[in-house]
């Protein structure tokens, strides 16, 4: 495992020195998904949604529209994956309520980021960012009632 956080470290350096692309995401979400432990699959996914979201907005400062979209779009895929590693656990929510809470508490605080995000934003620009809003909204919506929802 060290060799390859090791291999990995070293392979970022190059891509950054070399000046060749970020990896897409299609790449970073299916690293994801090759963890096996599903909480720390939801954790994983959650920290790649805000890292793409600072991506976002890096690329949108720098006007590089297609990578913005192409990292607001990997925000939405990350959450999506989180909530769904957390619902394959099989656990109740209401039952067994930390990595629930923990990832809609991560979601909301990513909203705020999202909505920060849209008030930089030119009004051209921001439906895509509405839609990717509204997804995330929804998954934090599906968190919050599986944590206060009715004990089973």
């Amino acid at each position: 495992m060290r060799f390859a956080l090791v291999f990995y470290l070293a392979g970022a350096g190059l891509c950054a020195a070399g000046g060749q692309t970020v990896p897409q995401p299609s790449d970073d979400l299916a690293r994801l998904q090759a963890e096996p432990n599903l909480e720390k699959r939801a954790r994983a996914a959650l920290d790649n949604a805000e890292g793409a979201l600072k991506e976002a907005r890096e690329a949108y400062t720098n006007g590089d529209d297609t990578a913005m979209s192409a990292r607001l779009e990997e925000v939405g895929q990350s959450v999506e994956l989180a909530l769904t590693s957390l619902k394959q656990t099989g656990k109740n929510p209401s039952r067994s309520p930390k990595h629930f809470k923990q990832a809609e508490l991560r979601t909301r605080a990513l909203l705020r980021r999202l909505d920060g995000f849209r008030d930089e934003m030119s009004v051209v620009d921001r439906p895509l960012l509405d839609r990717i809003a509204a997804g995330v909204q929804k998954i934090h919506d599906a968190l919050l009632d599986g944590i206060m929802g009715k004990r089973k």
